[in-house]
């Protein structure tokens, strides 16, 4: 058993500002006695345009955001799953990536968002992530830690089975779905989409989400949760977001194995190693 928090903040245009709320969680993490804290997708900074997002970024060993959580990292001895932003390949553009900070401050895993947020969405916001964001190419195997073998998406990617069960085949224990969704697809889709993926990759499912009014264009919906692999919310936070805050559950990899074994996806791929059966391996 090893106890993992999952935060939920707002953040702003100001790394500072946003630094010291997660120094806050982090603070409640530890306390709560977690081996791990899961933050939600740009926790660095949320701007107001497209334009704002690529001069606010910086590359991660200049970012006092970056730098100050790898500070509270080997202090605190507690490892940080954190989306931000990095410099993309042209000036135009940056990437939106998830880092893993182990217990010792250093940067051990990054994830690159493969599926980005073009949407018009009735009487809603219009959004088109890919004016500012670089899609990632790769789906990054699951690595291992403290908690279990962790695999990373990011936000709309949770809309991708396929990337989730790619996670599962390459030996995933925890999917993690750093997010900052819409309050119109929160109350839609976001509980049934992280409870369905829980469900068919019989994995822990941890999603740090952001919460509330980020500017005047930008609201998130909150709802930050955890859920078990047998389809459980096991720990869930609201969509307020007054002040960050976390909620924190135990991963038991007795039940990991014992949903796996007493329900056994066995999928139709390959019945030889030659031979397919009815469809192909994700």
């Amino acid at each position: 058993m090893a106890r993992v928090a999952v935060g939920q903040l707002t953040s702003t245009a100001s790394m500072a500002h946003n630094l010291a709320q997660c120094r806050l969680l982090i603070k409640k993490a530890s306390q709560a006695g977690a081996r791990a804290l899961f933050l939600p997708e740009a926790s660095d900074y949320i701007a107001g345009s497209g334009e704002e997002t690529v001069r606010l970024v910086k590359p991660v060993h200049e970012s006092e955001f970056v730098l100050g959580l790898r500070e509270e990292a080997r202090r605190e001895r507690l490892s940080i799953h954190v989306g931000v932003h990095e410099p993309g390949l042209d000036t135009q553009r940056v990437k939106n990536t998830v880092l893993w900070i182990d217990d010792r401050g250093e940067i051990v895993h990054r994830y690159q968002k493969i599926h980005l947020f073009d949407v018009d969405i009735k009487d809603g916001p219009v959004l088109k992530e890919s004016n500012s964001v670089e899609p990632g190419a790769e789906i990054v195997p699951p690595f291992d830690t403290a908690v279990g073998k962790v695999g990373s998406t990011i936000c709309f990617d949770l809309r991708f089975p396929e990337i989730i069960l790619r996670l599962k085949r390459l030996g995933a224990d925890i999917i993690t779905f750093p997010s900052a969704f819409t309050v119109p697809t929160g109350k839609a889709h976001w509980e049934v989409l992280l409870r369905a993926r829980a469900i068919e990759t019989q994995c822990y499912v941890i999603a740090a989400a952001q919460v509330g009014r980020h500017n005047e264009k930008r609201v998130s919906y909150g709802h930050s949760m955890i859920v078990d692999p047998w389809g459980t919310v096991i720990a869930a936070l609201g969509g307020a977001g007054e002040e960050p805050e976390i909620a924190t559950a135990e991963i038991d990899h007795g039940l990991l194995r014992k949903v796996r074994m007493e329900m056994p996806l066995r999928r139709r791929t390959y019945v030889l190693p030659q031979h397919l059966d009815v469809y192909p391996e994700i």
